[in-house]
């Protein structure tokens, strides 16, 4: 059977499934227009100040829309966070303090949290160069989490546990919101004043719920991934209570500061439209993941959610087995980008990774995996995780063009 046929199939066999992904959104995207009206977004709201940012009306009602969205007491969307990464160690710097325990519960976390925490690197301000000591609770053969192991791991010195909602560069399921709920009922039993804190990336808008209403105290996630809806150019959110978010401000900007600075750089629009388009972005990055399982479970490779699994996060992992597989993956996904598609992807280093990267994105924002990329570290099983999408369409095209590259390595 050819590229196309699978295709053909693949898009019959997942109908039922992809009207279930537009419900969803539908109900995504009306939880999103109750904020925008009872804040009463309007467009003098995308009018923007410079210099220190005092005053910006667009920003502070921003904050307010987005905390309703998020079911958060405050949040903070800004510009200035560089990256997911970056507003995830502004939450960390912001709350710990030294002689505090950080806990990973579901094992090691992301490849550019490692030099944050201290595992790699030296001299360069990482929290165990701040005394904050570090502990994680390894995930079982299978890759789920260790509930016994967790019903006793939070000690009295723990201050924040940190849970990563998506897989990252890891073989393991991603978290379900229930998976969150019960961690951090099972936190709390143990110690009421430790902070549940969220990596939320690739999570935001795929259930019902976020993380900050069943539980967490503080979340934070990037801007150029699912809400930014595609278009918002740079930037990432915390949210959460009130007092974490400002803490976490006070480590972006200044002791005293805090949220109340950082200009929008006439960015104000683009935020409060992003996050509108964000729904809908998220439904097709969905039906892409779904449409990517399905076919290359029928070619024999082992995927990461099942075809038929429900999804946590925008994120599709393929066992290809080799870094000739991986590098044609990602090579192909290039060729039908809409930008820079004459480019071959090679692996090479990449500032925060352990490993040699190979990445694919043929992007309009750089770094966007809210739109139509793959990447994956060239290390054993060779795994590679694909995720975004502007619409599914575009991952069917790319879909066909993968499947002939990857086969034509296995010969």
């Amino acid at each position: 059977m050819n590229s196309q046929e699978l295709l053909q199939q693949a898009q019959i066999a997942l109908q039922p499934t992809f009207a279930c992904i537009d419900q969803h959104t539908q109900r995504s995207l009306k939880r999103l227009l109750e904020a925008f009206r009872a804040h009463q977004v309007g467009v003098q709201h995308f009018a923007s100040v410079s210099g220190y940012g005092h005053g910006d009306l667009g920003r502070d009602v921003m904050d307010r829309v987005f905390a309703s969205v998020m079911q958060a007491e405050a949040a903070a969307v800004r510009v200035q966070f560089v990256s997911g990464t970056h507003a995830i160690a502004a939450a960390l710097y912001g709350v710990l303090r030294p002689g505090d325990e950080l806990l990973s519960v579901a094992g090691a976390p992301y490849d550019t949290l490692e030099e944050v925490i201290g595992l790699r690197g030296e001299g360069q301000g990482s929290l165990r160069d701040f005394g904050i000591h570090y502990r994680q609770v390894e995930l079982l053969p299978d890759g789920s989490l260790d509930w016994d192991t967790l019903a006793t791991a939070v000690r009295p010195e723990t201050r924040m546990v940190l849970i990563q909602r998506s897989c990252g560069y890891s073989w393991r399921a991603s978290l379900a919101i229930a998976d969150i709920e019960r961690l951090c009922q099972l936190v709390k039993q143990q110690n009421p004043n430790a902070v549940c804190f969220v990596d939320n990336c690739y999570g935001e808008f795929v259930g019902d719920r976020e993380p900050t209403a069943i539980g967490a105290d503080l979340m934070a996630g990037s801007l150029i991934k699912n809400p930014g809806g595609t278009i918002v150019t740079a930037g990432g959110y915390v949210a959460g209570r009130a007092n974490l978010v400002e803490q976490a401000c006070c480590r972006l900007t200044t002791p005293g500061i805090g949220s109340e600075g950082g200009a929008t750089l006439d960015q104000n629009r683009l935020l409060f439209q992003g996050l509108f388009l964000a729904p809908q972005m998220v439904g097709e990055a969905i039906k892409g993941n779904y449409l990517v399982a399905w076919i290359f479970d029928k070619l024999g490779y082992p995927v990461n959610p099942l075809p038929d699994a429900p999804r946590r996060d925008v994120i599709q992992a393929i066992k290809l087995g080799s870094p000739e597989k991986v590098t044609a993956f990602c090579a192909a996904l290039q060729t039908w980008s809409p930008i820079g598609s004459y480019l071959r992807p090679v692996p090479a280093v990449t500032p925060g990774y352990e490993s040699q990267l190979v990445m694919a994105g043929g992007t309009f924002i750089d770094g966007s995996t809210s739109e139509l990329s793959a990447d994956g570290p060239l290390r054993e099983p060779y795994i590679v995780f694909c995720q975004g999408g502007t619409h599914w369409t575009h991952m069917a095209i790319a879909l066909e063009a993968a499947i002939e590259a990857v086969e034509a390595e296995r010969i």
